[in-house]
Parts: C-alpha cells; sequence; structure tokens
C-alpha cells in the first residue's frame, strides 16, 4: 500500500509467537526509509489520562479521511514499521496538525 507522511494508518502487529496479533492506528512521521520501512507514532482511543508525551488528536485535524474515536499519539513510543503490515489508510492530516505533532515529536526527542 502506498503511504505518505501524515497519514494515518491501521497496522497489524504480530506478536512474537507469530500466531496471534492486534491491529493499531499509526501516524506516518516519516515515510522513506530503506527497505519499506516508515517511522509511525502510535494512537490510542484511551484518551482518560494524558501524560506530557501524549497530545489528543481528533476529527478536526485531518484533510481527508478521520477516525472514528478521538485518539492521543503516544510520542514516546515512536517506532520503525515495515509497511507490509500496513492494512488500510485512515486519512491524512492537514498540514498545520501535522507540522504541530511533529513539532511535538522533536521537542520530546531533543532533534528541534
Amino acid at each position: 500500500m502506498e503511504i505518505k507522511v501524515a497519514d494515518v494508518v491501521l497496522c497489524e502487529f504480530y506478536f512474537t509467537d507469530l500466531k496471534k496479533s492486534k491491529k493499531r492506528p499509526v501516524l506516518v512521521l516519516k515515510d522513506n526509509l530503506p527497505f519499506g520501512d516508515f517511522v509511525g507514532i502510535p494512537l490510542s482511543s484511551k484518551i482518560e489520562q494524558l501524560h506530557k508525551d501524549e497530545h489528543l488528536i481528533d476529527s478536526a485535524d485531518f484533510l481527508e479521511g478521520g477516525i472514528s474515536h478521538q485518539s492521543k499519539l503516544i510520542v514516546r513510543k515512536t517506532f520503525v514499521i515495515s509497511k507490509v503490515v500496513v492494512i488500510k489508510k485512515y486519512g491524512s492530516l492537514n498540514d498545520e496538525a501535522f507540522k504541530k505533532y511533529h513539532r511535538l515529536f522533536c521537542d520530546y526527542f531533543g532533534c528541534c
């Protein structure tokens, strides 16, 4: 599946036994890594408690498409993901929202 920066996609992550898996939404932060990988920030719909590195994201942040529930980005759990586990695309963030979340990532990891 073709993905690009600012897309929110659904990925299937397998447990170490490779028999069970979970499907989780992810924001594509950087999509041009070698070997068909991308950098993603996971989302969670469990928003009752927000930590310092978790930020709300909702349908107003999307240029196209969207997610069914208000969710949070969990910046501390950013990781490299293979594009082969992408199941579908929910949509793409608008430019302003993506820049905001990218800035929050850089603030947290000290890359500014």
